[in-house]
């Protein structure tokens, strides 16, 4: 007998099934596309920025667009950069026919190793250049052979505010210099900190300013996630009480990837009827499971960095973290020590800020661990 797929993934994307709204948001892209308009996309982590480019990626694949994405989190440099999106293209087409035989054409006159992995069987593909100047040319003459395909270019740069932190200080014009010269190829860049991308493209001294429109991501609507999540579970022949749904959006906050989780784990109980006592159970053991993990942060902040996390925490959102009234109620130190410690949380990316009715406000950025120190302190 097939094993039941649970409805709710927690990793990649799995197909528009398994997708829940973003209507608006996909709707912008497209008519970005659609007119010429490049896009800044910016979101908190695993909000489902990522899942939201390859489910618009499912759509325009079907209307005779090439859509290529690329994540470089993990790039550090000019070099790796240039290697990533070669390797994104060299994985995008296939080799014997089309733009597959000339990129791979094109692609040996740049002089690339070409190696396998070992256990995944994967390419790899590396430049050995002596003079930055190469990669640079690489770099330019990837997205120029793009541009120059007989096919509309729909290119999504994932993190793409890693960018700045790169050793060589050119990158962002040498990016924007090329960019603007292309005539079919419409990008999307983006990212997870809000204010590193805010920058890049807010600040009139910088390369990309005013050159995108900028699309912020937020938490899905509770009333359309929770249409969701029962319908999911219908389709199973289950069913979810409207109380445990609840529960879950208010719990998660309606954040996409730890509702994804609950959700999993819900429904992995096995229960024909999810109640809210099964509901609660599955994020006790979620807190569980990640409890020695959390007790060793306690090591790597000092003791205001802590004591202050924790009163985040309880609060679930703080507005002003140096008022007296907060500090007092929470045993914390003066204000000016409160106001190194929470730059050092954001800097850890432990605490992240969000705007609320024009202010700026704090909250813990992993919500399990902000609910294991709401349940534990």
């Amino acid at each position: 007998m097939d094993k039941e797929l649970n409805p709710f993934p927690t990793v990649g994307y799995t197909g528009k099934d398994y997708f829940c709204d973003r209507e608006p948001e996909l709707k912008v892209l497209r008519k970005h596309v659609e007119n010429g308009i490049d896009t800044t996309l910016i979101s908190a982590r695993r909000l489902g920025k990522s899942a939201l480019i390859y489910r618009f990626f499912e759509d325009l694949e079907s209307e005779n667009y090439a859509c290529i994405y690329v994540d470089i989190y993990a790039c550090t440099n000019l070099k790796e950069l240039t290697e990533t999106l070669a390797l994104a293209v060299y994985n995008k087409f296939p080799q014997k026919r089309g733009i597959g035989e000339r990129f791979f054409s094109f692609l040996k006159s740049l002089r690339p190793v070409i190696s396998y992995d070992d256990l995944t069987g994967r390419p790899e593909i590396r430049f050995e250049y002596v003079q930055p100047k190469e990669y640079e040319h690489t770099l330019r003459g990837l997205l120029l052979f793009l541009d120059s395909q007989p096919i509309e270019i729909v290119l999504a740069i994932d993190e793409f505010q890693q960018i700045a932190d790169y050793p060589q200080k050119n990158i962002e014009a040498l990016l924007r210099t090329t960019i603007q010269t292309l005539k079919n190829t419409r990008f999307i860049f983006s990212g997870s900190k809000k204010h590193l991308m805010l920058e890049m493209f807010n600040t009139a001294s910088r390369p990309f300013f005013s050159s995108t429109q900028i699309v912020g991501l937020a938490e899905i609507p509770s009333e359309i996630y929770g249409a969701f999540i029962r319908e999911k579970f219908a389709e199973r022949r289950r069913t979810i009480d409207d109380q445990a749904i609840d529960f879950i959006l208010s719990w998660t906050l309606s954040h996409t990837y730890y509702t994804q989780a609950i959700c999993n784990g819900a429904f992995a109980a096995g229960k024909k009827n999810v109640t809210v006592e099964v509901v609660k159970r599955v994020c006790d053991e979620a807190l569980n499971l990640q409890q020695m993990t959390y007790m060793q942060y306690r090591n790597l902040l000092s003791p205001i960095q802590w004591q202050l996390m924790i009163a985040i925490a309880k609060e679930g959102l703080v507005t002003e973290p140096q008022a007296q009234s907060f500090l007092q109620k929470h045993k914390i130190g003066a204000a000016s020590s409160v106001r190194k410690a929470l730059t050092a949380l954001i800097d850890k990316e432990m605490i992240f800020s969000v705007e609320t009715t024009g202010k700026l406000a704090y909250r813990v950025y992993n919500l399990l661990l902000m609910r294991w120190l709401e349940r534990t302190f």
